[in-house]
């Protein structure tokens, strides 16, 4: 003898599934709202404009990663510094959130403002490490401060913690920066950071970087630095423009399984520098 639900139970699992529905539906705007805010936030700190040199051309190319909250906190900037020389730096703060976003703007910010007490890359560093730390947050921040010169083409870099900028030159050579890091930015107070010079001359171009362009799941940094090393050797000796070097580099994300932000600056150098030097050269 068969047994029939009584009617009222199919409208209540209807009712059921009707509002698990419209929960899910709730928690998906959340969730979409809570990237595109976190990538506001991020674009809205981010220059808008770069300074401009003769005969310098800088170029720049930010790719947000948007898996899910998986929005981070790599940023990148130039300014004017008052004694003229020009400031770059790039960098990622460890996480991806929200609170990453917007402590990559404080990090930022504290570059900049300390760059009118002191504009010596290694002690800028330290100045800001230190900054970060008062802040009592348990975030921390990698990063690359470099100082251009745009009088003798000289760069003076100091590293916390970063992944290395890629150098190459219009007489055909290109490598990776071997240079010393010191650690990351809101570790430990006290740190040092030794800074290192190089000189650009015609045709020279530096790339600075954030691990996402070179490193992710379907490749390893090292891969992912020797990748950019070959795309930076080819643009200068074809004479490529800063711009579309950038737009390179940034596409070749997508081959490391790009499930970080990456950002991408580019230096180059059109005009013969004053001294002796070979594009990208290595200063005692």
């Amino acid at each position: 003898m068969s047994r029939k639900r009584p009617p009222h139970d199919g409208d209540e699992l209807l009712a059921r599934l009707g509002s698990l529905t419209s929960r899910a539906r709730e928690h998906a705007e959340l969730q979409r709202s809570r990237v595109e805010l976190a990538i506001a936030l991020q674009r809205g700190m981010l220059p808008a404009e770069m300074p401009t040199e003769p005969g310098f051309h800088l170029a720049v190319r930010y790719a947000p990663a948007c898996h899910g909250l998986n929005v981070g906190g790599d940023w990148y900037d130039a300014f004017r510094m008052p004694d003229g020389r020009i400031g770059l730096s790039i960098g990622d703060v460890q996480g991806h959130n929200i609170e990453a976003a917007a402590f990559m703007g404080q990090v930022r910010v504290g570059l900049r403002a300390l760059a009118s007490v002191t504009s010596e890359p290694g002690e800028l560093l330290a100045r800001t490490n230190d900054l970060l730390l008062s802040l009592g947050t348990d975030l921390f921040a990698t990063c690359t401060f470099m100082r251009l010169d745009p009088c003798t083409g000289v760069l003076e870099s100091a590293r916390a913690g970063h992944v290395p900028c890629v150098w190459a030159t219009a007489e055909g050579k290109s490598g990776v920066a071997d240079d010393e890091a010191g650690p990351p930015l809101g570790v430990q107070a006290g740190m040092t950071y030794p800074v290192t010079r190089y000189r650009l001359t015609t045709g020279g171009v530096f790339v600075l970087l954030t691990d996402g362009v070179v490193e992710g799941p379907s490749m390893e940094v090292d891969q992912g630095l020797d990748q950019v090393v070959r795309l930076a050797g080819v643009a200068a000796v074809a004479g490529m423009d800063a711009s579309a070097l950038a737009a390179a580099v940034i596409r070749g994300a997508d081959l490391v399984g790009h499930e970080d932000d990456a950002a991408v600056l580019v230096v180059g150098y059109d005009k013969a520098a004053e001294g002796p030097g070979e594009g990208a050269e290595v200063q005692p």
